[in-house]
């Protein structure tokens, strides 16, 4: 299974403590320079610069080898070379919280996978449970999902 993560997902895992849930789901992710560059600011939580300049084994770092034609100009960089790297690998799934983002895989027809489906994906197979202390984490971050997606049912 290829499995290409850009920055959002990696960075909500790692900062309520679950990112752990991926090589369980996906045996190995792989991601671009520009989401290690993205996760790497000063701005970025130091949990996750911390978790970043240690990657585990599980981890490979790509970066694409042709740049695409006709990316929205609203993605940034780590986003277009996910999206771009997906394709090129012919990945099984993209993850990825931005909607501008999703809507340009999903054009491309690469599957996509977010934060919350990533922690329902790790629900259904009995590695956790999405909990309301686990919602309550990522609500105290800037991650932003509707209402609906974010109660615990």
């Amino acid at each position: 299974m290829i499995v290409i993560a850009d920055s959002g997902p990696l960075r909500y895992l790692i900062v309520i403590e679950h990112v752990g849930l991926l090589p369980l789901l996906y045996g190995s992710i792989v991601i671009p320079q520009g989401v290690i560059d993205e996760l790497t600011q000063t701005k970025t939580p130091g949990s996750v610069r911390l978790w970043m300049g240690e990657l585990p084994e599980w981890v490979t770092v790509r970066s694409p080898q042709k740049m695409l034609s006709g990316l929205s100009s609203v993605l940034g960089r780590g986003e277009w070379e996910a999206i771009a790297l997906s394709e090129e690998l012919a990945a099984n799934v993209l993850l990825v919280d931005d909607e501008a983002a999703r809507l340009e895989a999903e054009r491309r027809k690469i599957p996509v996978q977010g934060t919350l489906g990533v922690l329902d994906l790790a629900t259904e197979h009995g590695f956790s449970r999405r909990s309301t202390r686990t919602l309550e984490k990522l609500r105290r971050t800037n991650f932003r999902a509707s209402k609906r997606l974010l109660i615990f049912s």
